[in-house]
């Protein structure tokens, strides 16, 4: 899994490529996040567009994401989950626990409505 990251007015976007399912990257992935809760940014956006391939571990990474940013008052928003990671979502029934974004502008949307 590859991922990049950007902060831009407060919300920090985090785009994730390849397979998610539990490597040293998500490791790096949750310290990145941390270092961000660390200065107080509360709102994310994930893009899992280019995510081929979930598991279970991917899944809870996500789980581990959303719960640090709520703890924290903020909130996380998935952009555009690719056709499997989707799929998982539902079969899971964690679609209706994660805000789920067409884009980043709706990303956007949905987290300045969380925020007020």
């Amino acid at each position: 899994m590859n991922s990049t990251s950007t902060l831009i007015d407060g919300i920090l976007y985090v785009t994730l490529s390849g397979d998610l399912i539990g490597s040293p990257d998500t490791q790096q992935l949750l310290q990145l996040v941390s270092s961000y809760l660390e200065e107080a940014v509360t709102s994310c956006a994930v893009d899992l567009s280019d995510i081929r391939y979930i598991n279970s571990t991917g899944i809870g990474v996500l789980v581990s994401l959303l719960t640090k940013f709520r703890s924290r008052g903020g909130e996380m928003v998935l952009i555009n989950p690719a056709d499997h990671p989707r799929k998982l979502l539902a079969l899971t029934k964690l679609n209706n626990i994660f805000t789920i974004a067409a884009d980043q502008a709706a990303a956007r949307q949905q987290l300045a409505l969380a925020a007020s």
